[in-house]
């Protein structure tokens, strides 16, 4: 099964780290996606920049409203995603584990789900 890891951390907690450790935990961040690529369980993620530069859309009553930073105004914010193949919650947990930015914020884990209402198990079992 699929699970995004979004990774969530006090920006002001970056803005305010040494240069050095900055540079430590990207190589740390580095180290853990090429080791879990290299174990077959990261099909994929990335980093974010700051939510400096977010841009957030919403529809409202059929009119595009186009607002600067993220949605809402949080504690943490969304720094990067981890795109992992576990077989199942357990694993993704102990996998996610590894994720550097735990140590500084929240690792939140959500399965994916199949848009394919054939595949989508919840569709399925609704309307089984």
């Amino acid at each position: 099964m699929k699970y995004l890891c979004l990774v969530y951390y006090d920006e002001n907690i970056i803005n305010n780290m040494s240069a050095s450790d900055w540079k430590a935990l990207n190589r740390e961040c580095e180290a853990c996606g090429q080791g879990l690529h290299e174990s077959g369980k990261m099909l994929g993620g990335n980093a974010l920049h700051p939510t400096t530069s977010a841009t957030s859309l919403r529809i409202r009553d059929g009119k595009t409203l186009i607002t600067d930073g993220p949605f809402a105004e949080t504690k943490e914010q969304l720094a990067g995603f981890y795109l992992l193949d576990a077989r199942d919650l357990n694993e993704a947990i102990q996998l996610a584990s590894k994720i550097p930015p735990a140590r500084l914020g929240t690792i939140e884990i959500r399965p994916i789900r199949e848009l394919d209402p054939e595949k989508d198990e919840r569709f399925v079992q609704q309307f089984a």
